[in-house]
């Protein structure tokens, strides 16, 4: 039989209503255009002919695109569509109409990383390796928590966090960096990035606060504080960590990442450290200490972290577990001052309720049953013995073209150009050879920094990257 209709309509067999379905589908079809305004609808018993229903079916759909006024009923003829502005498929002009948007998203400063086609094994930041993960650890856990969690599943967990996770992770850092604290004292946040996001909302009076931020330095977390609406005084960087003494007396908040600069590599000097609990305290700012990697270590023993040399309630210590487990987690905390606390879990609660309960009993078993920190002692060799090959390669093989920036700990380590003046030339066959490997110019708010390379081995093997680094050799002998 020839169709009623120039598009499918498929109805229901035995279950549900074929009005309901027949009028839902018409309407879209209106919506749509693929019902042209003024277009005549067929007659109902054609339509119920041809579809194998009722006429009565067929309308009472009618009626009620009449009753809503999609379609205008005819003396004698036919109903036809009415003439309204329908929505479209595509939208009537191309681009993005930016005034629509409030003013501190109108610039963006933080736009999604694109899709990058690159070699599995690769020198590609912030990736840890999945091949020795505790996989079917990981599966039985989250089994045996939706197993016991059938009921709580359903409920809201708590703002700050599940009391067993918050209790996991005070032990969990008390243990590998020797951060004191409670429960109480931390607030389980969905990754790092939403900690800087709730920190930025509580503290920054839009147009006021002035945010000290490492230069060069992470991206997201400026773009956390740019959000907020906050006045971005980017410090430099050399192989100290952040230069306090460039600090103006006005900033209110100073970000770092004194274990692991990142990208750079380099570890705050406890010189620097003292300095910088100084001047928070003097001049009544805080501080955010970001720590993203802290658990691998490989030289001596790490230097304390500032939330532990704090002794005037001053530093937001901010933790993930993307590096020692696995980014997808999307779990990370803040572990932070007295004052701030009941604040932050009001931010917490007005912007994301709650992080998923599943996850969270899932991996404070994890941490509680001891099987994170078994598996940061089995990575740690592995990851020791990948940075030594960088390492070996850039002194050995490249040290012509690169200096190895001192770094004890991370997944990530950086080297800078002996000769900057060579950076425009040298740098793209660089990051061509070493797949994944980006410019530390990226991380920065000005172009003005010594021009670096910072090489990640979270997901590449020790002798990939001695071959990687042979071939880069042989291109920049090339040049």
């Amino acid at each position: 039989m020839e169709p009623v209709f120039s598009f499918p309509v498929l109805l229901p067999r035995g279950v549900g209503s074929l009005t309901q379905a027949l009028h839902q589908q018409l309407r879209a079809a209106i919506l749509d255009g693929r019902l042209p305004p003024h277009a005549a609808l067929p007659a109902t018993r054609k339509v119920a002919e041809a579809l194998g229903v009722a006429r009565n079916t067929v309308v009472a759909a009618y009626d009620l695109l009449i009753a809503e006024g999609y379609v205008v009923p005819r003396q004698g003829a036919r109903p036809q569509v009415a003439e309204f502005a329908r929505r479209r498929s595509k939208p009537a002009r191309a681009g993005v109409d930016a005034s629509r948007f409030a003013p501190a998203w109108r610039t963006p400063f933080l736009q999604p990383s694109p899709a990058r086609s690159l070699p599995e094994r690769n020198f590609r930041l912030g990736i840890p390796d999945h091949r020795h993960f505790p996989h079917e650890v990981w599966r039985r856990l989250m089994a045996q928590t939706l197993r016991r969690s059938a009921r709580e599943s359903f409920a809201y967990a708590p703002s700050q966090g599940i009391p067993a996770l918050r209790e996991a992770i005070a032990q969990h850092v008390a243990f590998a960096r020797a951060v004191a604290c409670s429960a109480d004292d931390v607030i389980v946040t969905s990754g790092a990035q939403q900690a800087f996001d709730l920190i930025a909302r509580l503290l920054v009076t839009p147009g006021q606060t002035k945010v000290a931020v490492e230069e060069p330095g992470y991206p997201p977390v400026r773009a956390a504080f740019a959000a907020a609406g906050a006045r971005l005084v980017p410090l430099p960087v050399d192989d100290e960590g952040l230069c306090v003494e460039r600090l103006p007396e006005d900033v209110r908040i100073i970000s770092v990442t004194p274990s692991h600069q990142s990208p750079t590599g380099v570890a705050m000097s406890l010189r620097r450290r003292a300095a910088l609990l100084d001047f928070a305290r003097r001049h009544h700012a805080v501080i955010v200490e970001d720590d993203y990697d802290g658990e691998f270590r490989f030289g001596g023993r790490p230097l304390d972290a500032l939330q532990t040399l704090d002794r005037d309630a001053q530093v937001f210590y901010v933790g993930t577990f993307s590096k020692s487990m696995f980014p997808s987690l999307r779990k990370g905390f803040v572990v932070a001052p007295a004052w701030a606390r009941s604040g932050l879990v009001t931010v917490k609660h007005c912007v994301d309720s709650h992080c998923d309960g599943i996850t969270q009993a899932a991996l404070a078993a994890f941490i509680r049953d001891g099987h994170l920190a078994r598996h940061v002692r089995h990575m740690r060799p592995i990851y020791a013995a990948r940075r030594e090959a960088l390492l070996d390669g850039l002194q050995r093989g490249l040290g012509e073209w690169l200096q190895p920036i001192p770094s004890e700990a991370g997944l990530h380590l950086a080297a800078r150009l002996r000769d900057p003046a060579q950076a425009s030339k040298l740098m793209p066959v660089v990051l061509r050879a070493a797949a994944g490997a980006e410019a530390t110019a990226e991380y920065a708010m000005t172009r003005n920094i010594e021009p670096a390379v910072t090489f990640g081995y979270g997901v590449i093997d020790a002798a990939d990257i001695s071959a990687a680094l042979a071939g880069l050799r042989r291109s920049l002998r090339k040049l």
